[in-house]
């Protein structure tokens, strides 16, 4: 087997999404992702807990990526804008070279209902991770969770259409025009009673 090498957990994400998009998922073992890449099994379980770990590895980096954004706003900025701030600093995760990987990603995980449901999980703890870095700032306990799941939702929305086979706009102006979509539905003023 191959010896230690720089970029060791990344030759596996891809050779596991390989796989995954080509065998399946549930027919994909750990031994066929550490073999693809000349490695052992337990080479693997060095650096991920188990196959899922391959395609949801970088969680963290992502949540980081979202909360610099929020420690970027400006004191006293209203949540929202925090929130756009975080899907900006969050969009350099989605540069155009990724966007053919994001896609296989993607496809891996429709096709599985637990990756289904760890992808959901992730983002239900992204919202919760933004949340209190929003409370952090001052913002009370219910404008913080709204403008968290709002985010999150924007967030998703952009994502799904990156992705799509007919896309080519970049992410942050996807991103952008969704949050415009949403700063344009909540200025709609209530109905009289």
């Amino acid at each position: 087997m191959a010896r230690w090498e720089p970029g060791t957990a990344e030759r596996l994400q891809e050779a596991a999404l390989e796989l995954f998009a080509t065998r399946g998922f549930e027919q994909t073992t750990v031994t066929d992702i550490a073999g693809a890449v000349g490695l052992t099994e337990r080479t693997f379980f060095r650096h991920f807990s188990d196959k899922r770990e391959a395609l949801f590895h970088g969680q963290r980096l992502l949540a980081d990526a979202f909360l610099s954004g929020v420690a970027a706003a400006p004191d006293g900025a209203a949540p929202v804008e925090a929130v756009a701030r975080a899907l900006r600093s969050a969009a350099a995760f989605f540069p155009e070279e990724r966007r053919p990987h994001a896609r296989t990603r993607q496809s891996v995980i429709d096709q599985n209902p637990a990756l289904r449901e760890r992808e959901l999980l992730k983002l239900a703890n992204l919202a919760a991770t933004l949340a209190d870095a929003l409370r952090a700032r001052g913002i009370g306990d219910l404008p913080a969770s709204l403008a968290a799941q709002s985010g999150i939702t924007v967030f998703g929305l952009a994502f799904t259409q990156w992705i799509a086979e007919d896309e080519h706009r970049p992410f942050t102006e996807i991103a952008e025009s969704v949050l415009h979509e949403l700063r344009t539905l909540t200025a709609t003023p209530a109905p009289p009673e």
